[in-house]
């Protein structure tokens, strides 16, 4: 009896590899006549039998698979052409026998060239254009690349930028999402050299490839560069991605996330700033950016930032010191110079109300009027040299206007008014 039964499971097996050769040959001739929908229903009719099938039936298998989903070029769904192409050169690495796989790699090759052709082609429009819709057809292209080829990661990163850029933002975050998940860094090794007759500095995807130019004496000064890890970018362009669909709590969440991963990251230590900023909270901004200025010293922009905010809460001595410093580091910087003189206009405030309360009293009137008079002296020169740097800049002419009104500079305020005039038309 149990011989009996062994051989009634024997017979079963053999008629199971019986049906998936019939199956395979089905769509093999399917296949080679350009039938690859009938090919497909065959080839899923036997995909859950392909599991106990020998090496060769399984390879066989795999191939027609790939085959059926390329349609000789014409593919309607590339990430699953992507997975059977692969599958098979896969497996024929597993198994050590390669009949197929150089097929399907010159196939992924070709796929791989007229993905990056249209992606350079759309990219180039769309910096022409400024267009969504061509940054992100671009963005499609790269990420083609990546389903073609996992291992090339940049394509991802790539992709993930062009979509923000089309405005797609939600399928810009959820490529982001990936490349931070699958802990992709961007870091890679360079190798590179001089060109001996134009002197240019190339770089090289690999060091045989440099080793090479360098024996037949095409370049010389060998030489390596290691990237810095792209996350702390992923994670500021992942929060400019929810910045893009307004949602601002989320970009800020995004942020810390990523500067408890590199507390000391610039980039995003200024975005977190921007960010706080943004949903007005100016105390905290201004925190951040003391924080940015012990990392960047010579960053004019950050104390001027600072000035602002001590400005906004008429802080007059930290505001001042601070526009002194960015002007101390980018002298040509007339906003500094616009703001200088808007601090020390905050200290006529108090003598103005004072004022107010002594109309009558004309002795302490005239006491005040004279240390307005001072103030305003002493505003004056750093709105002419913002006034000097852009005369242009009609919201400058109107303060001084006023301030050359009140201290009776009849010379000086003929001719603003003249600019003035001028601006306006």
């Amino acid at each position: 009896m149990r011989k009996q039964v062994l051989f009634a499971a024997a017979l079963v097996l053999s008629v199971a590899v019986f049906g998936q050769k019939n199956e395979l040959k089905t769509a093999e001739k399917a296949v080679k006549a350009g039938d690859f929908a009938t090919a497909l229903t065959v080839i899923n009719q036997a995909e859950s039998l392909i599991g106990a099938a020998d090496q060769k039936t399984k390879a066989k298998f795999y191939y027609l698979k790939g085959k059926a989903l390329y349609q000789n070029g014409k593919v309607s769904d590339l990430k699953e052409t992507a997975g059977a192409l692969r599958q098979l050169i896969n497996f024929e690495n597993e198994t050590n026998k390669q009949k197929y796989s150089s097929e399907f790699k010159e196939i992924i090759n070709k796929l791989v060239e007229a993905n990056r052709t249209k992606a350079n082609t759309s990219y180039e429009k769309a910096l022409a254009t400024k267009a969504p819709e061509d940054y992100s057809a671009s963005a499609k292209s790269f990420y083609n690349i990546y389903v073609l080829s996992p291992k090339d990661t940049s394509f991802l990163d790539n992709a993930a930028l062009l979509y923000t850029l089309g405005k797609d933002y939600d399928k810009s975050i959820a490529l982001y999402d990936d490349l931070l998940e699958t802990g992709y860094t961007g870091i890679e090794t360079v190798f590179t050299a001089t060109n001996i007759e134009s002197g240019e500095k190339l770089s090289y995807a690999d060091k045989k490839s440099r080793d090479n130019q360098i024996k037949f004496k095409i370049a010389e000064n060998p030489g390596v560069e290691v990237k810095e890890t792209r996350r702390p970018s992923i994670y500021k362009n992942l929060a400019s991605a929810y910045s893009g669909k307004n949602d601002e709590k989320k970009a800020l969440e995004i942020v810390k996330k990523g500067r408890e991963e590199f507390p000391t990251d610039y980039i995003l230590l200024i975005e977190e700033a921007n960010l706080n900023f943004k949903l007005g909270d100016e105390a905290k901004f201004k925190e951040l950016l003391e924080k940015a200025i012990e990392l960047n010293p010579t960053e004019p922009a950050l104390y001027y930032n600072v000035g602002v905010m001590n400005l906004n809460q008429k802080n007059i001595e930290e505001a001042v010191i601070n526009f002194k410093k960015a002007i101390e580091l980018k002298p040509d910087y007339g906003d500094a110079y616009n703001n200088i003189g808007a601090t020390i206009l905050l200290k006529a405030e108090p003598i103005i109300e004072e004022m107010n309360k002594n109309l009558s009293n004309f002795d302490k009137y005239d006491e005040l009027q004279a240390k307005q008079l001072e103030v305003y002296k002493e505003a004056v020169p750093y709105y002419e040299k913002a006034y000097n740097l852009d005369k242009n800049n009609i919201g400058v002419v109107q303060t001084l206007i006023g301030l050359y009104e009140n201290l009776e500079n009849t010379d000086k305020l003929k001719e603003l008014k003249e600019v003035y005039e001028g601006l306006k038309q």
